[in-house]
C-alpha cells in the first residue's frame, strides 16, 4: 500500500554523528574526546571496538555523499568532530579540520543535498572533561566560541543548524548512570549538566545568528511515557520521569521554565538571565524517536524514585527496544497539545532501528524489518500531519551502519551495510525502498 502524500516540499533524509562513522581519531590534528578516552577502557565497549575507524567517512566521504544522491536524499544531518575544529576545545582554529567539513558541506551541495549540521553529538574534547566538562560553567562559554567558528565559515552554506543533540541522554547516560562516556554515575547530582546543556544550546543559538545562520533549532529525545498500572505510586513515578525525559529541555528551550516539580533541583546553577538565554526563538524543532518507555515506582531505598519496566505484547529490534509506531503519533499530538504556539514546525530528526542482517550469497541485504519499521513510522507521522502537527521532514537513522557507542559494532542502523574489514558498502533492501519512497512523494508533489 503506498504511503500517505506527506506536505510539499517534506524533507526526507538521513542522520549520522561525527564519532560514529568519521574516524581518523588521531589525524590531521585532531585532539582526543571523551568517547576516545572511554573506549580505551576495558569493559565499556560490549565488544572491544572503538571509532578510532568506524566507517572510515573522513576519508570516503565523497562515496558516502554520492550514495546519498542515488537515495535521492534531500537533507542529510551530520555532526562536527569539536576536537577536530578546536583540538582542546578553545584557543586556536585547526585549519585542517574546519577543510574537511569545507569539503563535505560543499561536496553535498554539489549533489543536492542539503546540510543539516550539528554542532555536538557527544565528543566532547578530552581538555574540557579534564576540566569538569558539563559540570562546569565554562564550558558553555568555550561551546559559545566553538559555534561562533562554525557559523562564520558554514552559515553561507549550511540550511539548518543543531546545538546539542539529546542532551537528555547526555545527562542521564554519560554523567548519571555512566554507561556512556565520560562513564561518571552522579544520579541526581548530574543535574547541573542539564542546566548547562542549556545554557550552551542557547549561547550558540545567538553565535550562531550572530554569524548568519537563518535556520537554528534542536534534536531532543522523546518518548512517550506510560505508566506501568493505575497505582498512584507508578502514576507518580512516570510523571516524574515524563518531566525529567521530556520536560526538562523542551520548556526551558520553549517555555522559558523548568518544569515545577523539578525546579528545586536546580538551585545553585541557575543565575539571573540564564533562562532567557536559553529560551532562544527556533526555527525548528527536532524529535529523535525510538520507542515509548514504560515506568513504575522503584523499591523504597532504591537510588532512583522510578524504575524501567518492560513492554510487553510489541516486536522488538536487535536492541531489544519494542516497535510501537503508533507512540510516534501519539507524542507528536501530545507535544502539539502541551505547548501550542509555542511549537514551532517539527523535524523527526532521527528514527529508525537496529537489524543485524547482512548480504547473503548473492549480496542481497533482505532487511524487511528495517522497511516494516519504517513504513510504519513514516505512515505515524503522516497521521500526526492531518491530525494538524506542521512536520516538515524525517531523517532516517542512519544512512550507514556505524560505531553505536557503547554497544560498539554490534548494532546495525544503516540503511548502508558497513563492512568494518574491508569498509565495503552495500546498500540493503530499505535503501531501495526508501529511495522509491522519496521519488514517489516527489513525484506526487509535482
Amino acid at each position: 500500500m503506498p504511503l500517505p502524500q506527506l506536505p510539499p516540499g517534506f524533507r526526507f533524509g538521513t542522520s549520522t554523528a561525527a564519532y560514529q562513522i568519521e574516524g581518523a581519531a588521531t589525524e590531521d590534528g585532531k585532539g582526543p574526546s571523551i568517547w576516545d578516552t572511554f573506549t580505551a577502557e576495558p569493559g565499556r565497549i560490549v565488544d572491544g571496538t572503538t571509532g578510532a575507524v568506524a566507517c572510515d567517512h573522513y576519508h570516503r566521504y565523497a562515496e558516502d555523499v554520492a550514495l546519498m544522491k542515488r537515495l535521492g536524499a534531500g537533507g542529510y544531518r551530520f555532526s562536527v568532530s569539536w576536537p577536530r575544529i578546536q583540538p582542546t576545545g578553545s584557543g586556536p582554529v585547526n585549519a585542517a579540520g574546519l577543510a574537511f567539513y569545507d569539503r563535505l558541506v560543499d561536496e553535498l551541495l554539489a549533489n543536492g543535498v542539503q546540510p543539516m549540521l550539528t554542532l555536538y553529538h557527544w565528543d566532547l574534547p578530552q581538555a574540557l572533561e579534564d576540566d569538569g566538562g558539563w559540570l562546569n560553567r565554562d564550558t558553555t562559554e568555550r561551546f559559545a566560541d566553538y559555534a561562533a567558528i562554525l557559523g562564520e565559515r558554514f552559515a553561507d552554506r549550511v540550511e539548518h543548524w543543531i546545538p546539542v543533540n539529546e542532551p537528555n541522554v547526555v545527562m542521564m547516560m554519560g554523567y548519571g548512570i555512566g554507561v556512556h562516556a565520560p562513564g561518571k554515575a552522579l544520579m541526581f547530582d548530574s543535574m547541573p549538566v542539564a542546566h548547562h546543556l542549556l545554557l550552551a544550546h542557547g549561547r550558540a543559538t545567538v553565535a550562531l545568528r550572530a554569524a548568519g545562520a537563518t535556520s537554528v533549532g534542536c534534536a531532543n529525545n522523546h518518548a512517550p511515557i506510560w505508566p506501568a498500572s493505575e497505582d498512584a505510586a507508578d502514576v507518580g513515578a512516570s510523571k516524574l520521569f515524563d518531566a525529567l525525559w521530556n520536560g526538562m529541555f523542551t520548556e526551558p528551550m520553549l517555555l522559558g521554565r523548568y518544569p515545577a516539580d523539578l525546579e528545586p533541583l536546580f538551585e545553585g546553577v541557575l543565575r539571573d538571565g540564564d533562562l532567557a538565554t536559553i529560551r532562544q526563538p527556533l526555527d525548528f524543532y527536532g524529535v529523535n524517536y525510538y520507542n515509548p518507555h514504560k515506568i513504575g515506582a522503584a523499591d523504597e531505598g532504591s537510588e532512583m524514585p522510578f524504575e524501567f519496566r518492560e513492554l510487553v505484547g510489541y516486536p522488538t529490534t536487535d536492541f531489544g527496544w519494542p516497535v510501537v509506531p503508533d507512540a510516534l503519533r501519539e507524542m507528536l499530538i501530545l507535544m502539539r497539545a502541551r505547548y501550542r504556539a509555542a511549537l514551532p514546525p517539527i523535524y523527526i530528526t532521527e528514527g529508525g532501528c537496529s537489524y543485524g542482517m547482512g548480504p547473503d550469497e548473492h549480496g542481497v541485504v533482505d532487511d524487511q524489518p528495517r522497511i516494516d519499521y519504517l513504513d510504519a513510522h513514516l505512515r505515524a507521522v503522516a497521521t500526526a500531519v492531518q491530525r494538524g502537527v506542521d512536520v516538515r521532514g524525517y531523517y532516517t537513522w542512519s544512512l550507514m551502519d556505524n560505531f553505536e557507542w557503547a554497544e560498539g559494532t554490534t548494532q546495525r542502523f544503516g540503511l548502508v551495510h558497513i563492512d568494518y574489514e574491508t569498509q565495503q558498502r552495500t546498500p540493503k533492501r530499505s535503501f531501495q525502498w526508501y529511495a522509491d519512497v522519496i521519488a514517489a512523494q516527489t513525484r506526487s508533489i509535482g
